[in-house]
């Protein structure tokens, strides 16, 4: 999938979540929810801003955090698991979790 292709897949998947936007950063883009800055698509993944209470749902499914080159590695960013973004309902779940929208951690757990 080209990089245009699953940009749209991601926003389509994003559909059930109001105000998401998507600008161009750093050769990949940004997804924001009004001017919440939560996640990044970058080279074919998407990654979700995590806190404390969430990284866990993420390295529990073995995912790592954003590696925009070798020498930098954002802590706060993981990458979202492939079975929770094929699930629109549940990588909208953890959308929500990566806005501030919920407290509870365990939602969106797949």
């Amino acid at each position: 999938m080209n990089k245009e292709s699953f940009k749209e897949f991601v926003l389509d998947q994003l559909e059930g979540l109001d105000f998401v936007k998507c600008r161009a950063m750093f050769g990949g883009h940004g997804l924001y929810r009004g001017e919440i800055f939560f996640g990044i698509i970058s080279k074919g993944r998407v990654y979700f801003k995590t806190d404390e209470g969430s990284k866990k749902l993420y390295t529990d499914k073995g995912m790592k955090p954003f590696r925009p080159n070798p020498r930098q590695t954002l802590k706060n960013y993981y990458e979202v698991p492939p079975d929770v973004l094929e699930d629109a309902e549940a990588f909208v779940q953890w959308a929500r979790r990566a806005t501030g929208e919920t407290l509870d951690a365990s939602i969106g757990a797949v």
